[in-house]
């Protein structure tokens, strides 16, 4: 995981892991999303102690991380995190991120809790999502700055096509495109990843046809390259 970090003198909101131990750090944070078309499902915020991982790159997804990676349901990676409580806080933004929005929350943490992870789905992609695994948590005062990599969970192929079901795991093809700017026909971008692992996302590729070519999403409206976030977090 590849994080370019700077201090900054402004604070973005987005209030998170304050702990009613007197050893926990008060710290705000701010998720924005960088992207020119695409939005990020329901986001996961959890703070934990160093031997926790949501994803590891070079790793097979766990069932769990698929299940988020293809349909944006953190239903499994929230109950492996020991559920919603006040240092796991499940959808802060109460639905999908917007290109170019942020969201905010807040949570306690306790004091072994030094590290953060956040996941969401990209859409539209097949198995694309937007995170950091296991970060730890500055002690110093200070804001920080953290640009965020897209990863591909490897789970399945990036063929960019919109069969226009509902999501289900082991099933090609994209959930949705959430304004409805997707098209149609596509005979599909790419077969089965090579990489299985969890890794780097490569983008979308997208085409100009709305009703054929090889991809279903407009490369005018939904390419991207990392970074896809910005991550701020001021420890106060």
């Amino acid at each position: 995981m590849e994080i370019k970090c700077t201090q900054i003198l402004t604070g973005l909101s987005l209030a998170v892991l304050a702990s009613t131990s007197a050893l926990a750090a008060d710290i705000n944070l701010s998720l924005t999303n960088l992207t020119h078309g695409s939005h990020f499902t329901p986001l996961l915020v959890s703070a934990h102690d160093s031997s926790t991982h949501v994803f590891q790159t070079g790793q097979a997804a766990s069932s769990n991380l698929r299940l988020m990676a293809e349909c944006g349901d953190t239903s499994g990676i929230l109950s492996d995190l020991g559920g919603a409580d006040m240092d796991t806080i499940d959808n802060p933004a109460t639905g999908l991120l917007a290109p170019g929005a942020s969201t905010s929350t807040s949570l306690m943490t306790a004091t072994d809790n030094t590290h953060l992870s956040i996941v969401a789905m990209i859409l539209p992609t097949n198995d694309g999502f937007v995170g950091v695994d296991s970060l730890m948590i500055p002690a110093a005062v200070g804001t920080y700055t953290y640009y965020l990599k897209a990863y591909d969970a490897g789970t399945e192929a990036n063929d960019e096509t919109l069969p226009g079901s509902s999501c289900a795991v082991g099933v090609a093809g994209i959930p949705a495109a959430p304004n409805s700017d997707g098209g149609t026909g596509a005979t599909g971008a790419a077969s089965a990843d090579s990489n299985t692992m969890v890794h780097i996302h490569r983008g979308v590729l997208g085409d100009s046809n709305p009703t054929g070519g090889l991809s279903d999403l407009d490369s005018s409206i939904h390419r991207w390259q990392n970074p896809v976030a910005k991550l701020v977090i001021t420890v106060n």
